[in-house]
């Protein structure tokens, strides 16, 4: 086998960010789902501090990432890949990173028009970014759902395409950013 038959895999600071945020995310959705629904008791305002606070985590990694991934490029798609596949990866990659950003920023909105102080994990102060608005929390609120109903379908496609890839088409696409692997042929 020659080093160029071998595809390139992801590096390790992506990899990382791609699988800490993944995990994050899933716990985001328990989270937000126990904290919605919980009766109002002490708990349920402990299972919002924790939800808020990773999601700020999120907002933080998703920047990161995003820099990481500006100033890296992205191994090449298999060449084997149609220009469709190739433009419906890019956009769901781009609607991903949208939705990353757009759940925690419409979160802190909320928040912040809501009026109520908030400190990252009990500890760090998180500046209110909007004005007392009691329509406008309501309208973030809106947001944030349907942004994560959207990030639900949007991470179902995500997963379905990479399993997909694996199994189906038999390439190397989830291989290489699976940590701790290297790719042969």
């Amino acid at each position: 086998m020659k080093a160029s038959d071998i595809e390139p895999s992801w590096n390790g600071v992506v990899k990382f960010l791609h699988w800490l945020v993944a995990l994050l995310i899933f716990t985001q959705f328990a989270l937000g789902w126990l904290a919605a629904t919980w009766r109002l008791s002490p708990t349920k305002l402990d299972l919002f501090v924790w939800h808020k606070s990773i999601g700020m985590v999120v907002l933080a990694l998703v920047v990161l990432r995003l820099v990481w991934r500006l100033a890296t490029p992205a191994p090449p798609l298999p060449a084997a890949m149609p220009a469709w596949e190739r433009a419906a990866a890019r956009t769901s990659h781009l609607l991903l990173y949208v939705v990353m950003l757009g759940m925690p920023l419409t979160g802190w909105v909320i928040n912040s028009a809501s009026g109520v102080p908030f400190k990252i994990f009990w500890r760090v102060p998180l500046p209110s970014i909007t004005a007392v608005d009691k329509h406008a929390a309501e309208v973030a609120a809106l947001v944030h759902f349907s942004l994560g109903v959207l990030l639900a379908l949007l991470l179902l496609v995500h997963i379905g395409a990479a399993l997909r890839h694996h199994f189906i088409r038999r390439d190397n696409v989830l291989i290489r950013m699976l940590p701790a692997r290297t790719l042969s042929k």
